[in-house]
């Protein structure tokens, strides 16, 4: 084990056993140095890990923001490694929609009927009403695919679901250019996401997840994505998603 995995496993034991907890902050670099007998360079190591992990904020200077803080945000970090291996096509697009398929589907199913998630959901499809440009559309797109899953009030799908709208959400805006009408899908699309509300706030889950698999589907092929996830219903169908329309991102 390389040392910078010692002060690693050491943080990570400080968090089960409860005696670092969120907006904790961790010994000095120093401090832990000595602690654990190793390097500052170790523990500086181990500190820019967990940043990258969206574990810890690390502050400089004096106050009441210095020192490294624990934080919580898994949503970042994972979609920061997904990108990744996106691009170095280790994880092909196609399977991470057909994954979004899956997910989506379970949470909209289990949307829960009066939740704040919902109501920023109804909120951004108004301002997608009046997006003035492709981009901004997507941004707010996906965005509202994310405050769906909050809905279903878990927290590791709603991570989950963060994470792989992140890592597609370029690939998303790239693909538009193969659409042949923008104008044409992004009015689908709109309708779309009120059918799929509209299903959840009438405590119509099956519909729900039937509507967004469709949707999800439906914006891949439509723009030439040739995805496991668009042919493959029998697995969306377990989660009540076995639409096969073509409608949507």
């Amino acid at each position: 084990m390389r040392t910078h995995e010692l002060v690693l496993q050491w943080i990570e034991k400080q968090l089960s056993d409860g005696d670092l907890t969120l907006g904790g902050r961790l010994p000095g670099e120093r401090a832990m140095a000595e602690q654990l007998h190793v390097s500052r360079t170790s523990v500086r190591e181990a500190v820019r890990i967990l940043e990258a992990m969206g574990v810890v904020r690390a502050g400089v200077g004096s106050g009441k923001d210095a020192g490294t803080v624990v934080i919580a945000e898994p949503g970042s970090a994972l979609g920061s490694t997904l990108r990744l291996h996106v691009a170095t096509r280790h994880l092909p697009v196609a399977d991470i929609v057909e994954t979004r398929v899956l997910l989506e589907s379970w949470a909209a199913e289990r949307a829960q009927v009066g939740v704040p998630a919902l109501e920023e959901a109804a909120a951004l499809l108004d301002q997608m009403d009046e997006a003035p440009d492709i981009d901004t559309f997507l941004a707010l797109d996906a965005r509202f695919h994310v405050a769906l899953a909050q809905a279903a009030g878990n927290s590791v799908v709603s991570a989950m679901m963060a994470s792989l709208r992140g890592a597609i959400e370029n690939y998303a805006s790239t693909l538009t250019e193969n659409l042949p009408d923008w104008n044409a899908t992004s009015t689908r699309l709109r309708a779309e996401h009120r059918a799929i509300l509209n299903a959840v706030n009438n405590n119509d889950g099956g519909k729900a997840a039937q509507l967004v698999a469709a949707h999800i589907q439906g914006f891949y092929a439509e723009a030439g994505v040739g995805s496991q996830a668009a042919g493959n219903e029998s697995n969306a169908g377990s989660l009540s998603a076995h639409n096969g329309a073509q409608h949507g991102p």
